[in-house]
């Protein structure tokens, strides 16, 4: 018997276009350089708030607003605040499962979708709460409780569930959201197998680190396989920084310029990478192989640059080069198979700007709900839209 050739599945599978997003830094996540804090780049409302809406005006279709306990501003009450503000963009907003009593998130993230009347996407985080300590399984235990609760809130009239974390039955009608089909989407990035089991088993899109392709597409196989066991297909994100110019050597020169203060002091990277609660994930050690596998520059593969994971946790690595040479990236990465993409920069603001400037014109952009036919064509039956006043 032959050995059947291992395959990337992927739910949009016939998507000419990908989403487009960027990253609004409310967790102390903005700078000029790296390892230097500077006032002007505070995560503020003002800073945050700005770099997000400029991307909803430059036409990005989606961005991130991560969780963290740093000092920055909580997620929810900052898309909450900023959602009204919008016209296009949908807003990814980050939900460490745990903090809050789940019929409560529900019934928080039923409120923001219908402000952002059905532009709301959902990045679950299962990283450990602040102060406690839950071993892996754990955590992702009780992240698979939160989404299962949150779904038979979204899919049923009575939420009926008894798990290890929540025993909980009352009415779904304060949890229901503006999106139909299943409610909103659910990005999901983790490595371990307990975390990719349940992106497997329950979320819509699987969200890697930058590595090599070859590395990417091993993620994307294992992913397929988890997820075709429980009869689903997911699609594919890629979360990775950039630095776009008019040419190589600027983009290359700008990439060696955001380093100069940790080029200095090399112990300053060690602290800040120290730092994050999932400083010792599986996730994180594999950005340090990327940096191992790299060149003396620091290069990976052709514009693949991993400097920044020299100086933060989490997503290390960048696409480096000119316009030509990202749109071209880009597409190999479509042809792969990746349907989201998570781009960021140093200053945001600036770099928002060039990759607005010099890509986003050349790509053919969507938005992830209405692909997947999340938004009613009308207000929903829901009890905060056309519904029933209860």
């Amino acid at each position: 018997m032959h050995k059947s050739k291992r395959m990337i599945n992927i739910r949009s599978k016939d998507l000419d276009g990908a989403e487009i997003s960027w990253f609004a830094p409310i967790c102390n996540g903005d700078d000029q350089f790296l390892g230097a804090h500077d006032m002007r780049y505070k995560s503020s409302w003002e800073n945050a708030s700005n770099i997000l809406l400029t991307a909803d005006r430059l036409g990005y279709r989606n961005i991130l607003c991560p969780s963290s306990y740093q000092v920055g501003q909580d997620t929810l009450t900052f898309a909450s605040a900023v959602a009204p503000l919008t016209q296009n963009i949908n807003l990814l907003t980050a939900i460490r499962c745990g903090e809050v009593h789940p019929p409560m998130l529900g019934r928080a993230l039923a409120t923001l979708d219908h402000i952002l009347k059905g532009r709301l996407t959902i990045n679950i985080i299962s990283s450990n709460l602040p102060g406690t300590e839950l071993s892996s399984e754990a955590r992702y235990q009780r992240s698979r409780e939160v989404i299962e609760i949150l779904k038979q809130a979204w899919t049923k009239d009575h939420i009926d569930f008894k798990g290890d974390f929540y025993n909980i039955s009352l009415p779904s009608a304060p949890m229901k959201p503006y999106q139909q089909n299943g409610g909103p989407l659910l990005y999901f990035g983790g490595y371990s197998p307990a975390g990719v089991d349940l992106c497997a088993e329950h979320c819509d899109v699987y969200l890697m680190w930058p590595e090599t392709e070859t590395r990417l597409k091993e993620l994307m196989t294992n992913m397929s396989e988890k997820a075709a066991a429980y009869g689903r297909t997911v699609d594919f994100g890629l979360r990775v920084h950039m630095i776009v110019r008019e040419t190589e050597e600027e983009a290359r020169s700008h990439a060696r310029q955001l380093m100069k203060y940790i080029d200095v002091d090399k112990d300053k990277g060690t602290e800040i990478r120290a730092r994050a609660l999932d400083a010792k994930s599986y996730g994180v050690s594999r950005q340090g192989e990327m940096r191992k596998l790299a060149n003396e520059e620091g290069y990976a593969e052709p514009n693949l640059w991993t400097g920044i994971g020299r100086a933060r946790s989490g997503c290390g690595g960048a696409l480096v080069g000119n316009p030509q040479q990202i749109i071209e990236k880009i597409h190999r990465y479509m042809d792969m198979g990746i349907r989201s993409f998570i781009f960021s920069g140093y200053p945001h603001i600036d770099e928002c700007k060039y990759f607005a400037q010099l890509v986003l014109p050349h790509l053919k952009t969507v938005s992830m709900p209405e692909i997947q036919g999340k938004i009613p064509i009308s207000h929903p039956d829901t009890p905060l839209a056309a519904g029933k006043r209860m």
